[in-house]
């Protein structure tokens, strides 16, 4: 049975609406619903901070240009931790009864490290002692935080953990710009950006859960990231090139697990038919030569990115567009 999921924001900016989020994930996304993002509520919730509240070890605090770390966690840091918390309240509230399939979603080692500061400025990123710390402390805080989730939600027999990395791209592209905005980060050796998200995965599946990589950027080294370890893919469709194509294929007829984004995360100016957006993924899977029955529940329909920024109208809609894609396809 083909799946449905969202990536992982909402539009919204208040704790009312980080409820509804809840509310909304939980009722359109009955076989794999996740824990809702909802950034909107500020700094402390968005990608960057939400993965750093995870992360015990390592101080870090939010300065005018953003989060850094430091020698000790500062009151933005704390604030992250709760809100994590608060959200992980109201979810064993509402779904302290589900049984099945469930996702979390946490900011990868390098989406971190070409956000996050060092103590005295510029990005994590370049230094090697600074990433390599920061993506072991990632993984160690992610061992805790996939226990509490278990501990949360006791019927959950198969949990995701989706690791985003928007800015795994632009890192190995050498395209992530120094503090002065003149420069370029030198780019990541293949072999130590391996190692990172391999931390990462193997804490993940080391704790019985599934580690999945989500990237909407052009340019992610899908190849790269199941060698590291992640046993699903995560893609937006339109954006998609050849060589992607063909990764997805791989990790399909492998048994893996490959998300495909099939409407959009922002409001359109004509929304597609759930026939039309089922049309579209048998045409995708014909090109591909697979067939929808053979594929099955190793294929999930999702939007194209996080829906932060579409109306909450279109969040809801786009969710039950993916629903009945998924269902249409058995």
């Amino acid at each position: 049975m083909t799946l449905a999921t969202g990536v992982g924001s909402l539009p919204g900016s208040d704790q009312h609406a980080y409820d509804e989020a809840l509310r909304v994930v939980v009722g359109e996304l009955p076989d794999l619903p996740h824990l809702p993002e909802v950034p909107g509520r500020g700094v402390t919730a968005q990608m960057t901070g939400r993965a750093l509240a995870l992360v015990a070890e390592l101080g870090v605090d939010l300065q005018p240009a953003g989060w850094r770390l430091t020698d000790a966690s500062g009151v933005d840091h704390r604030r992250a931790r709760s809100l994590l918390a608060q959200d992980l309240d109201a979810l064993e509230e509402q779904a302290q009864e589900y049984e099945g399939v469930f996702k979390v979603q946490v900011a990868g080692p390098w989406t971190l490290a070409a956000t996050v500061e060092k103590p005295r400025g510029d990005k994590v990123l370049s230094d090697h002692g600074a990433r390599r710390e920061l993506a072991q402390a990632l993984a160690e805080g992610l061992r805790d935080h996939v226990r509490d989730v278990r501990r949360r939600l006791p019927g959950v027999d198969r949990l995701v953990v989706q690791v985003d990395e928007p800015a795994l791209p632009a890192v190995l592209g050498a395209q992530v710009p120094t503090a002065s905005g003149f420069h370029k980060h030198r780019s990541v050796d293949l072999p130590e950006a391996s190692q990172a998200l391999t931390w990462v995965f193997e804490t993940i599946t080391e704790q019985g859960a599934e580690p999945w990589v989500h990237s909407c950027a052009p340019g992610t080294p899908w190849q790269l990231l199941r060698t590291a370890g992640a046993r699903g893919l995560s893609a937006d469709l339109a954006v998609l090139a050849a060589a992607d194509h063909d990764a997805l294929a791989e990790a399909l007829e492998a048994g893996e697990t490959v998300a495909l984004g099939v409407v959009p995360g922002t409001d359109p100016a004509t929304a597609p038919t759930d026939a039309q957006v089922t049309e579209s993924v048998l045409r995708w899977l014909d090109m591909l030569g697979l067939d929808p029955d053979e594929v099955g529940s190793r294929l999930v329909l999702s939007p194209a990115c996080g829906l932060a920024g579409a109306s909450p109208e279109w969040a809801r809609r786009a969710l039950t567009l993916v629903r009945a894609a998924a269902s249409h396809l058995g």
